[in-house]
């Protein structure tokens, strides 16, 4: 093939990318012509996005922000679910126009999704047994012999990964849980998030929170869409800073119990 030929190609290529990349970022349009937002959950996230297991109803903060967010766009509302290991991909394969269950706003994730600000925040908590003699305190949790659980791909795995010096961590799975695997004693504590670790206080005696004596990683949480897209996150950054003012985001977050940690900046 000639040079010539070749740069020939090469331009038209180029073109054609330029062409066709407008018509990829214009979510807010398909979102309005189609009628229907579609948002990427974890519906197992307590307080978040959680599926009640007995009712089989999702509840949760972002549950009701979500309706709201639909609402303010004159939409309709369809929930995708997905899980934090598989957020990006379903995202960025258009899967979901936004992922809305608390997403930690981490460097790695920063380089192949875009976020809003944040709304929430939270640092990493641990939850152990509250019989058990190994982890009484913070101070317990990195130590030789400990089991130190994570759920994986949430933000606690690569943080507890580096953290960790002389405790072993073990990543969960589904369909296995931390929860499950404490109560079975194969692991002596789990880490988790504020959000979570409600789940256990409320509604298992067994449970008992082990909290940092000083801020350990406290991580801000937003809103996750596709890169490239600067109208639409725009449109969903107006709808963070519009329920920080109008009061929806800290009523929604005292329904759940999250009023802790909500960023009101």
């Amino acid at each position: 093939m000639s040079f010539l030929r070749t740069l020939a190609l090469a331009v038209a290529g180029i073109v054609f990318a330029a062409q066709a990349a407008p018509l990829q970022a214009q979510t807010l349009e398909r979102v309005k012509a189609a009628g229907k937002l579609q948002v990427c959950i974890w519906p197992d996230y307590y307080g978040i996005t959680y599926r009640n297991p007995r009712t089989q109803q999702l509840g949760g903060i972002d549950i009701d922000l979500s309706a709201e967010l639909a609402r303010d766009l004159g939409v309709s509302l369809e929930y995708v679910e997905t899980s934090f290991p598989q957020l990006a991909a379903d995202v960025n394969a258009g899967r979901c126009d936004v992922a809305m269950f608390a997403v930690g706003m981490l460097p790695a994730r920063k380089e192949v999704l875009a976020f809003t600000e944040p709304y929430l925040q939270s640092d990493i908590y641990g939850v152990t047994n509250r019989a058990s003699r190994t982890v009484r305190q913070w101070s317990d949790i990195d130590q030789p012999g400990v089991l130190v659980a994570v759920q994986a791909g949430t933000f606690m795995e690569p943080v507890m990964r580096d953290a960790l010096k002389q405790a072993r961590m073990v990543v969960i799975k589904p369909p296995a849980t931390r929860e499950q695997e404490l109560e079975a004693g194969r692991v002596d504590v789990f880490m988790t998030d504020y959000p979570y670790s409600r789940r256990l206080l409320d509604n298992a005696d067994w449970a008992r929170l082990v909290s940092p004596p000083k801020p350990f990683f406290v991580l801000p949480y937003g809103y996750a869409v596709k890169r490239g897209d600067a109208r639409w996150l725009a449109r969903v950054d107006e709808f963070v800073a519009a329920i920080k003012r109008d009061g929806r985001l800290m009523a929604a977050a005292k329904r759940h119990g999250l009023a802790e940690i909500v960023v009101m900046r």
